[in-house]
């Protein structure tokens, strides 16, 4: 890299590790881990001023209440003006940067992401998604045998869905399609994947999703990976919504085998996200066809993206950056917070359904419902564009529930309690029409 690249990144990780916006002014002592350990994080999370602040650094459109943030995170302004000078920077070196400046930057931002997730060196690898990391995870595993079983759950992500399906097929291996009782407690979930482990010992892998996108359950996915992994059956989580709507790292996820994002939660660009491969494990995931020989014994191997987005990935250490100021657990405790606040302000209305429990181990910040016998796309779609056109509100339908396509809610921190006070208030008038 030349001295006046080095200059021009170096100016621009510092500018973000800096520029923090409004989250630079939380107290100190009152973000990260160590929030737990007081009353803090429950003082910060109903303290709307505090909220507002943070709220300051989201540039969103001011014409809607958007309570669909579950497909991507807003980067906070701080975060997009040092992409913005990647950006800049990366397109005026050009392929200069690329081949010599590049390199070292992909190592430290992926030395930071194994930091943050608390993984060892040479067990993470980045993609540009958790779709990417989770499809080189299950086209790569090599340990079914023909006459074996894979095993998932009506909540899993369609895409991993398909790609378990192929996997057996390609194996000659059967599919075990587990449907979650709704609605369900935690003790119950436990119970419900401890019996569809004894009642199927054929099975030799399981496909996880520590959130779900579909209506926001939350598995206990350690719990569950200790039952499996007592009767050698292996575990790959999805926590593409997991990672950053709450305060984890790899060891309270407990997986050998774990695909990330990065862009939705922590507040990355989009176009980032992790592979996790526990490191006595990684025989158990062949090399991606295009691997070099000399990626075929390494973690990188496992996937291979091409040309990607240079900008995105040395932008990490600034999101990651802004994700602390802002704190992991007051994050969580904010999400969980706002769900709470709609949820609890609905729970009378006697035709609508609201699909996670209220135990906090049960969900995060996303939770879907579904109206008595609205069960199809197409009634769901109809709601959700009655939220927006009469009452501001965005929201997005999900279907492949077990039992009929919902609505799903997510919030994010830069929202406000008017705004999940006002869905409650649209669902209740929407209640009387159904």
């Amino acid at each position: 890299m030349s001295e006046n690249t080095q200059d021009i990144s170096r100016r621009s990780t510092l500018k973000g590790a800096a520029a923090l916006g409004t989250a630079a002014f939380i107290p100190a002592g009152v973000h990260g881990k160590n929030a737990k350990e007081t009353n803090t994080v429950m003082d910060l999370t109903q303290d709307e001023k505090y909220w507002a602040e943070i709220a300051k650094d989201y540039d969103v459109d001011p014409d809607i209440i958007n309570l669909e943030n579950g497909y991507w995170g807003l980067m906070s302004r701080p975060v997009l003006e040092t992409y913005l000078d990647h950006t800049k920077m990366v397109n005026r070196e050009n392929s200069y940067y690329a081949r010599r400046g590049f390199k070292d930057d992909f190592v430290a931002a992926t030395a930071r992401v194994a930091t943050e997730l608390g993984a060892k060196d040479g067990e993470i690898v980045l993609t540009r998604n958790a779709t990417e990391a989770l499809q080189g995870l299950i086209n790569g595993y090599n340990r079914l045998k023909v006459g074996e079983a894979v095993m998932y759950a009506d909540l899993d992500y369609y895409s991993m869905i398909t790609a378990m399906d192929v996997l057996a097929a390609k194996n000659s291996c059967d599919v075990v399609r587990l449907n979650i009782p709704e609605p369900i407690d935690y003790d119950g979930l436990v119970e419900f994947y401890r019996a569809a482990l004894a009642d199927n010992p054929k099975v030799r892998l399981l496909l996880l999703t520590h959130i779900g996108h579909r209506t926001g359950l939350q598995v206990p996915v350690k719990e569950v990976t200790q039952m499996a992994r007592a009767v050698g059956v292996d575990v790959i989580v999805d926590a593409a919504h997991s990672y950053g709507q709450l305060d984890v790292k790899i060891d309270d996820i407990g997986a050998d085998f774990i695909g990330f994002n990065l862009h939705k939660w922590i507040g990355a660009p989009i176009g980032v996200g992790a592979m996790y491969i526990r490191e006595n494990q990684l025989d158990a995931i062949a090399p991606n066809p295009s691997a070099e020989m000399d990626e075929k014994d390494s973690i990188v191997g496992r996937v291979h993206t091409g040309t990607t987005n240079f900008a995105a990935i040395i932008t990490l250490p600034a999101a990651f950056d802004y994700h602390a100021r802002v704190g992991a657990a007051n994050k969580e405790a904010r999400l969980r917070y706002l769900r709470d606040v709609w949820v609890d302000e609905v729970h009378d209305i006697k035709n609508l359904s609201v699909l996670t429990g209220n135990n906090p181990r049960l969900h995060g910040g996303i939770t879907s419902f579904r109206f008595d016998g609205k069960t199809s796309v197409a009634d769901n779609k109809a709601i959700v564009e009655r939220l927006l056109k009469d009452h501001g509100i965005f929201s997005v339908h999900r279907d492949g529930v077990a039992k009929g396509a919902c609505v799903r809610i997510t919030p994010s921190i830069y929202n406000s309690l008017d705004d999940v006070q006002q869905l409650a208030k649209a669902l209740r008038a929407l209640s009387t029409q159904m």
